[in-house]
């Protein structure tokens, strides 16, 4: 990997990162499921994985002291965007495909949480905990589905543009 692409996936963690910070108040609405899906385009899968490593660990330092309660499942939730998007979705860039994969997304993410949850607070029925996650799940699939279908396309070409073609500098005027 060159210096490049290794300066854009880590300013691509810090955008994650700060991004998720700035709307730490509003819960689950975050532009990370459309930022990780967007990089996830540009990225290889390896770079892909990287990326999120990075993201994941540095968010978990941040906010959790690396607690394994919430980085594991956090990570395995993360890394089903790049496997799935180089799988299934076969390296898609058609919006609507992707934003009902956020979609999905948002469900599936709080339901890779509930396992570590129940363990960690020693909770035995699923079904109380599954009704009281529910609402923020909803939250985080309309806030990706939303954004995806919105902001996707400019995100991606401009992405594109800057790490495919290496040219750091976006030289198109977008007046």
């Amino acid at each position: 990997m060159d210096t490049k692409k290794m300066m854009m996936i880590s300013l691509s963690i810090a955008i994650l990162f700060t991004q998720e910070q700035l709307l730490v108040f509003l819960p689950n609405v975050q532009l990370t499921v459309l930022l990780i899906i967007v990089f996830v385009s540009v990225y290889s899968f390896k770079e892909s994985i990287i990326l999120i490593t990075g993201y994941v660990l540095l968010d978990s330092l941040y906010m959790g002291g690396l607690n394994p309660f919430y980085l594991v499942p956090m990570m395995l939730a993360w890394y089903l965007i790049p496997i799935s998007y180089h799988t299934i979705m076969r390296r898609t860039t058609n919006e609507v495909k992707l934003a009902l994969f956020a979609f999905v997304f948002g469900f599936v993410y709080g339901w890779m949480f509930i396992p570590f949850r129940m363990m960690q607070l020693g909770i035995n029925e699923l079904w109380p905990y599954l009704v009281a996650d529910i609402p923020f799940e909803i939250i985080m699939a309309t806030t990706g589905l939303l954004t995806v279908l919105w902001i996707y396309k400019p995100l991606y070409n401009l992405m594109n543009e800057v790490v495919i073609t290496k040219n750091l500098v976006a030289t198109k005027s977008y007046k």
